[in-house]
């Protein structure tokens, strides 16, 4: 069988894990899956020559970008250089794009497809922090800022920095057979694999230093307390503000309802047991401030599309030999 060929493009001022995070689940993914050779994996850049991503290391590419023929995946990745692309590079992503069986991007990699005209019409999503700017720049792009990746025909485009590694598997997943991908990501020491539509968890937490004291001191109790009271009268009266004035000093501050930011940071917290402990889900539903597990079985479906047994199946990190 021929060999599924991967172009990663490499760009000045590229993000390093956004290359190798994907290019390690493509490489390892033919011999897990017995099938030595599945993937070709070429890295390509401008003229050929070498690039420094922008952590300062530096990446020597297999090819001329130029040079690189019809493709099976092109895979571009994210950095500080899809800011104000080069015209030139745009100009091959799109060429290349329009002979590959898919095109996929990793973080901010999304601009230089949206650049080249791409994602025109499609759903897409990028790193939390960018959502709006992709928005703002392209409005014929439909971005959905949640998603940790998001398909949309042969398009695929991931979020930040290691949700690249997650589109890998998913595609893994796809062309080998789940088998395949789960002995890879077992490999790499990653779960197998977080759905596309679980959330960008930063998003409910990037803006969460409040500029005055006691509503940082609130959001202290919050993260330390999930369990306790957390109604907008208790943590009003914690501020020394009525509830109406905190109600909207806290969204203000912080950019989210108090109500928002609570749901966020118990479904955090749930989460994190879920993951590291074998607390019963009743005993974290309890801890984290559900009540009941079916309040938290609520939670988990409406936001990451999988109820907490599932969750902890398939992001609870297994020993080496199942033991």
């Amino acid at each position: 069988m021929r060999a599924h060929s991967v172009v990663v493009v490499l760009h000045e001022g590229v993000q390093s894990l956004d290359v190798t995070g994907p290019l390690e689940v493509f490489a390892g993914a033919g011999a897990a899956a017995g099938r030595p050779g599945a993937y070709r994996v070429t890295t390509a850049s401008p003229g050929g020559g070498p690039v420094r991503s922008h952590s300062g290391l530096r990446l020597l590419p297999d090819a001329d970008l130029a040079e690189v023929g019809p493709v099976d995946t092109l895979l571009v990745p994210g950095g500080q250089g899809t800011g104000h692309p080069d015209g030139a590079l745009v100009a091959r992503i799109r060429e290349l794009a329009g002979r590959a069986g898919r095109v996929v991007s990793v973080c901010t990699g999304a601009f230089l497809l949206a650049e080249a005209g791409l994602l025109a019409g499609h759903r897409a999503t990028t790193h939390w922090a960018f959502c709006e700017e992709l928005a703002r720049r392209f409005p014929d792009v439909e971005v959905v800022p949640d998603p940790i990746y998001v398909r949309d025909g042969h398009l695929a485009t991931s979020a930040g920095v290691t949700a690249g590694i997650d589109l890998a598997l998913a595609l893994v997943e796809e062309d080998l057979g789940r088998d395949a991908a789960l002995l890879i990501a077992r490999h790499l020491v990653v779960f197998l694999r977080r759905p596309g539509n679980q959330a960008q968890f930063s998003t409910q937490l990037a803006a969460q230093v409040a500029a005055r004291q006691p509503l940082r001191e609130v959001q202290r109790w919050i993260a330390e307390h999930p369990e306790a009271d957390l109604s907008v009268e208790e943590l009003a009266r914690r501020s020394a503000l009525s509830p109406r004035h905190f109600a909207r000093a806290f969204a203000a501050e912080v950019g989210v309802t108090p109500g928002r930011y609570v749901d966020g940071v118990r479904l955090e917290a749930a989460r994190r047991r879920l993951e590291d402990t074998d607390d019963g889900i009743e005993e974290i539903a309890r801890s984290c401030g559900y009540g009941t597990p079916e309040a938290m079985r609520r939670a988990f479906v409406r936001t990451l599309a999988a109820p907490p047994a599932e969750y902890r199946r398939r992001f609870r990190p297994e020993p080496i030999g199942g033991h």
